[in-house]
């Protein structure tokens, strides 16, 4: 099969025709979607749909059956040779993720390294940048997520708004061009959840491209540029805000929020 060509500059993400199985099950049946650089996606749909299993093959946290995703004009996890795709060593895939910073529903903080320690790791380990500059930036980033005065604590001293505004600011470290959030206020009391929103907002304003898997249908209408739903593996209408949330055409996306809002 003739892969499609590379997406141009201003395409940040898009995925063509993706399909997952998982043994005989499909989880993802025909995913197709574009995201563009500066742009905040929400992926919403009932558990089960799909949403973050796509959020991790965008990645290559999980290899698609068939079909292909570029981050940044890459194909991930693979090379083309005339009209045949050869799987990425793990090295080059590894590469390719630095350029992504991915916060999940867990923190998966390290218990023994303060919130300095846990921001400064990876470019520490896997860029190799001088300790002290990565010190700095480390600071500046715990500054910007709200907790300058939180960098000698650890985890376990920290609430679950911390230590996801922790998880962001590591993932930042990197300085990704893409961030992928997979319902990352889902773990959180009600009272911490809107500490942590918040820093989204704020990467909004920066520029950030965004993609969020998340059933906060406050968020998805004030931030998101693009509302994507989901329902059993399928991507049942995509649009605004406006057009989704407000005014879906689609039978399953309005009896999905009628039971969310």
């Amino acid at each position: 099969m003739t892969v499609p060509d590379a997406p141009p500059p201003h395409v940040m993400v898009r995925a063509d025709q993706v399909h997952k199985y998982f043994g005989r099950l499909e989880v993802l049946r025909g995913i197709d979607l574009t995201v563009n650089a500066g742009q905040v996606c929400v992926l919403l749909g009932p558990s089960g749909s799909g949403k973050s299993t796509f959020l991790r093959c965008i990645n290559h946290l999980e290899k698609v059956t068939s079909g292909r995703i570029w981050v940044a004009g890459d194909l991930m996890g693979y090379r083309q040779r005339g009209d045949k795709l050869y799987e990425l060593r793990d090295k080059q895939i590894a590469a390719q993720r630095r350029d992504i910073g991915m916060v999940f529903q867990r923190f998966n903080l390290f218990p023994h390294l303060t919130a300095l320690q846990n921001v400064m790791e990876a470019p520490l380990r896997v860029k190799s940048e001088p300790r002290e500059q990565v010190r700095e930036q480390a600071k500046a980033l715990l500054d910007r997520v709200g907790l300058a005065d939180k960098a000698a604590s650890y985890p376990a001293q920290l609430s679950g708004g911390q230590q996801q505004r922790v998880a962001i600011a590591r993932a930042l470290a990197m300085r990704p061009k893409l961030m992928l959030f997979d319902e990352p206020t889902s773990a959180l009391d009600p009272e911490l959840v809107g500490e942590v929103l918040d820093v989204m907002q704020g990467l909004a304003r920066d520029g950030m491209t965004m993609i969020v898997v998340t059933h906060e249908i406050g968020f998805a209408r004030e931030v998101g540029h693009q509302v994507v739903f989901m329902d059993a593996g399928v991507v049942v209408e995509s649009g605004s805000p406006r057009e989704v949330i407000d005014n879906p055409r689609e039978e399953r996306t309005r009896a999905f929020l009628a039971k969310v809002l």
